[in-house]
């Protein structure tokens, strides 16, 4: 069947990828339209950090969404109605679709961890849009001191930016080590190390208990009555899937939006991908299975391969912000795990931290930290499930250079 008019509600990563990949195959001969609540064009949340720094401007971080694609910024769908293919507007319209596509993305989940007066004081944000992150970097420029509520890789990425700015930063994480969800103990002392030479004070296993200031934020308080001085907070504790327009149009949802292999929903005519969609009880919030997903769709959906199915992703983490470098990927849990050999390789005096974890002759894992020269052929292997060489340790080192 031909599709005459594709509806995305949201204007995300997931949906830019979703149009470019549509457009590209069915060259302007299909209606596409992007609704997104934000007042920009598609962009890269990703570099949200080093738009904080400066080192990229807010129209560096576009992504392309196809020429054949239309994008009305500053629309919030309030309803979806699957029996008559018809979208509700903020302001009151109706839009009516032939297929749609929710990319409706992720909330920031704050902690429960109110002032004094029962509100949250000034000077505590979250990093999701750009408005959040010029709201930051506005007051950034105004205090001294910063705290990040979460030791994540959004987490991690935010501290590293305050600091570059110049605030005296302190991370806060409650678990017993950074990142615990990609890393494993030993790259996770890597890495706070790393952080620690920066000026982040890292605090792990700590719990935030409340604020305090009136008016502005002045200090997290943690436990033990013990107090971080702060100009300003940064909740970065996780998001959670945006279900609510799927939910109450009465799609199947869990954790997610739950979709198939065809990323089709319960609802006829309509799908999800990105980090609203749960797949075969996963839901990733990564760029990496959020753009698999779309090729897949765009795939389907142009006729260019019906055939197109969406199995999953071995995903990676990869995290670039400035003198920050790190890539991690396969389960953490591996070089705990018998029987395995775990290949390390730390530089203290160039602040690389390098980890394999093995599986016989194939990769469990791996961790790069400071030197993400191999990380290509390191991913490449662990996602086609390669043999390794016989001296797996060359992996470890660029060709030329000497560990």
């Amino acid at each position: 069947m031909t599709v005459h008019h594709v509806a995305v509600v949201g204007a995300g990563m997931a949906a830019a990828r979703f149009a470019q990949q549509f457009s590209a195959r069915t060259g302007g001969a299909a209606r596409l339209t992007l609704y997104g609540a934000e007042p920009h064009a598609p962009y890269n949340r990703t570099l949200l950090a080093d738009v904080l720094t400066g080192r990229y401007d807010e129209h560096a971080v576009g992504l392309p969404y196809g020429p054949d694609a239309e994008v009305r910024t500053g629309t919030r769908v309030t309803a979806v109605d699957p029996a008559t293919r018809t979208l509700t507007l903020d302001d009151g319209s109706a839009a009516r679709y032939d297929t749609l596509v929710l990319a409706t993305g992720a909330a920031p989940v704050p902690p429960d961890l109110p002032g004094p007066h029962g509100a949250l004081p000034e000077g505590v944000h979250v990093l999701r849009t750009l408005a959040d992150c010029r709201g930051l970097a506005d007051d950034a420029r105004r205090v001294t001191r910063a705290v990040v509520v979460g030791g994540g890789v959004l987490g991690v990425s935010a501290a590293r930016a305050l600091a570059a700015l110049g605030l005296r930063t302190a991370i806060v994480h409650r678990a017993p080590h950074l990142m615990e969800r990609h890393l494993d103990p030993a790259p996770a002392g890597a890495l706070r190390r790393h952080l620690e030479a920066l000026g982040i004070a890292v605090h792990t296993g700590a719990t935030a208990r409340a604020l305090h200031g009136t008016g502005r934020v002045t200090a997290v308080e943690l436990p033990g009555g013990r107090h971080l001085r702060a100009g300003l907070v940064v909740f970065a504790c996780g998001v959670r899937p945006r279900t609510g327009l799927a939910r109450a149009a009465g799609l199947t949802v869990r954790r997610g939006v739950v979709v198939d292999d065809h990323l089709a929903t319960s609802a006829p005519g309509v799908h999800a991908v990105g980090d609203c969609a749960e797949h075969r009880g996963i839901v990733h919030g990564l760029a990496d299975p959020a753009w698999q997903q779309a090729d897949v769709l765009a795939a389907r959906l142009s006729g260019a391969d019906p055939r197109a199915r969406y199995t999953g992703t071995r995903p990676h983490t990869r995290l670039t912000a400035g003198s920050l470098q790190l890539a991690a990927f396969g389960d953490p849990g591996t070089a705990a795990a018998g029987p395995r050999d775990v290949l390390s390789l730390a530089d203290a005096t160039r602040g690389t931290y390098k980890q394999l974890v093995l599986d016989g002759d194939r990769l469990a894992s791996a961790v790069l930290l400071g030197d993400l020269t191999t990380a290509g052929d390191l991913i490449r292997a662990w996602r086609h499930d390669e043999p390794l060489p016989a001296d797996p340790s060359r992996l470890l080192v660029p060709e030329g250079a000497h560990p």
